[in-house]
């Protein structure tokens, strides 16, 4: 399979719960307001605004007209932060996933450099959760190099970014297999999909012509973020209408 994520920008309502829902889903930490200033806020799938047209004004408050643009990972076929890790630690799985291996992580911080969407994030200082936060660490939280016992939690000086949920693949399969069954790609939906309150995130196998992801790919509407420096994404867009 090949997994990608198809969003559909007339849909969305900039909410923001696809950034909440990643956030308690994979557990990414908590930083202090003077941290986040500094532009080290850990957000694996951000919402923010872009001007309507970049070269026209967009009003003045209260006729604004904003449009919205939400970023997880783009799981390139072709990434550039996988080129320049010097220890391996990035690296595309078989289904196109594009993962961090934490273990072998330097911190060198390459790939956040040479990732032109910016969705790579290093931990500048330990993760903390204060108060009742702690108490909403996901315990399934699981990597890619197998099940850890606990939440699981990246330490200082380690990159981390969004990996499609790659842990309930894990467990679907799993789950699947202890059911005596073959795994449904349905089964597999990360956590920001199944958030959508306006039903704007599509999630499935490209390589499937009967797949939403794939009929939405080949719509008039769809494109790929900075698709001319040729990182072919596997996070594609529909344009408003």
């Amino acid at each position: 399979m090949r997994w990608s994520m198809v969003i559909d920008l007339d849909k969305c309502v900039a909410c923001q719960g696809c950034s909440i829902a990643c956030r308690f889903e994979n557990n990414t930490p908590v930083v202090k307001p003077s941290e986040a200033i500094k532009g080290r806020a850990m957000r694996w799938n951000d919402v923010f605004p872009m001007p309507v047209n970049p070269t026209e004004e967009t009003g003045e408050y209260p006729k604004v007209e904003t449009r919205f643009l939400t970023r997880p990972c783009m799981h390139c076929e072709n990434p550039p932060c996988i080129k320049v890790c010097p220890v391996q630690a990035t690296f595309k799985n078989d289904e196109g996933i594009v993962e961090q291996n934490y273990a072998r992580c330097i911190g060198c911080r390459f790939c956040t450099v040479a990732c032109p969407y910016g969705v790579r994030y290093f931990n500048w200082h330990t993760p903390e959760w204060e108060g009742d936060l702690a108490e909403h660490l996901n315990p399934d939280r699981i990597e890619g190099a197998g099940v850890q016992e606990g939440p699981m939690v990246r330490e200082k000086g380690l990159v981390e970014k969004c990996t499609y949920c790659l842990h309930r693949l894990q467990k679907a399969r799993a789950r699947a297999q202890a059911e005596g069954r073959d795994f449904r790609p349905d089964e597999y939906v990360p956590a920001c999909v199944q958030t959508c309150t306006a039903k704007a995130r599509f999630f499935g196998d490209l390589d499937d012509p009967h797949s939403t992801v794939s009929l939405l790919a080949t719509s008039p509407r769809a494109f790929r973020v900075l698709e001319e420096v040729g990182t072919v994404p596997k996070t594609i867009y529909l344009r408003e209408g």
